[in-house]
């Protein structure tokens, strides 16, 4: 590994989404629209979920922290990308990039487990109605949110110490708009073999192991829906996983074709166009998909509306 060529990249050039300066403009306009409604969406479910005490409940508690997570990564990446777009300015330094990849990949790893998490409580709830306040207590969906935010930290740590541990001799062009790993194992001068199994075998552990305990929830789920023989029963038990079932498909669908593919699979422009999806759509919908589709939260934002109204 030669030295002097390791420590002449002090930062690195993120090329973005398209180098045309109309399209740029346009993609501001757009993205800058997407991330303040995922701003005041996330921030407003963390309102509701923290002022109105019918939402005092562990799924609603889960939701606060989604929301917070949505919030937070979207804007680990949102911000850089829309100030690149209208400045044209397009460095990260060495320390910033390692910054949000981390940041960015623990909060992804926590969600994947936090939706897990949510997919186990609406289990205990419908499978299990009458031990219910005793197994999802305040001290247990504290313990388990904790546990996500452990998991997905420590595995983000180990895919950003192994990434920058690399060499970067040549290129320091990012054909990406946001630091990740796979575009970053492109313009490596090392060998990215051992990069490559850590980031499979960790991000998938995480992933699959959170899809397996989410289908293995629903499916114990639809069978006690199905021996419900009323159908407002069946209907109002279906609505309070309806959205959580939603928010599942949109982000493991994605991070699945992101992530969870052979190396020789990866085409950057792709993961580009699937970036955008779940950096800037996924954070603003799911607010939407949480409000539009739960009678709690729509009512809770009533009330809300009404006490503002009346002051």
């Amino acid at each position: 590994m030669d030295k002097l060529n390791q420590t002449s990249i002090q930062g690195f050039i993120l090329l973005g989404l398209t180098a045309d300066p109309d399209l740029q403009t346009i993609l501001f306009i757009v993205f800058l629209f997407f991330y303040l409604i995922t701003v005041l969406g996330n921030i407003g479910i963390i309102i509701l979920t923290t002022i109105d005490s019918r939402l005092h409940t562990p799924m609603y508690f889960f939701l606060k922290n989604l929301s917070f997570l949505d919030l937070f990564y979207s804007s680990v990446i949102a911000p850089k990308m829309l100030f690149n777009l209208i400045s044209g300015r397009k460095e990260i330094s060495f320390f910033g990039c390692a910054l949000q990849m981390y940041l960015f990949g623990s909060s992804v790893t926590v969600e994947c487990l936090l939706l897990a998490v949510m997919a186990y409580d609406r289990y205990v709830a419908i499978c299990n109605p009458l031990l219910y306040s005793v197994v999802m207590n305040k001290n247990m969906c504290v313990r388990l949110v904790v546990s996500t935010y452990s998991a997905g930290f420590l595995s983000a740590l180990i895919h950003t110490i192994s990434t920058f541990s690399l060499s970067y001799c040549g290129s320091n062009v990012i054909k990406h708009f946001y630091c990740d790993v796979p575009p970053l194992l492109k313009i490596s001068c090392s060998d990215t073999t051992l990069v490559e199994i850590l980031m499979f075998l960790f991000g998938g552990l995480a992933e699959m192991t959170s899809l397996l305990v989410i289908l293995t929830s629903y499916m114990s789920i639809i069978s006690s829906i199905l021996k419900i023989h009323s159908t407002i029963g069946r209907s109002r038990a279906f609505s309070t996983c309806a959205s959580h079932l939603t928010a599942v498909c949109l982000f493991y669908g994605t991070i699945i074709f992101m992530y969870l593919r052979p190396p020789s699979a990866y085409s950057l422009e792709q993961d580009r166009v699937a970036s955008v999806f779940y950096t800037v759509v996924i954070p603003m919908m799911n607010p939407l998909i949480y409000s539009l589709r739960n009678n709690d939260v729509k009512g809770a934002l009533k009330k809300a509306c009404f006490i503002f109204q009346n002051k």
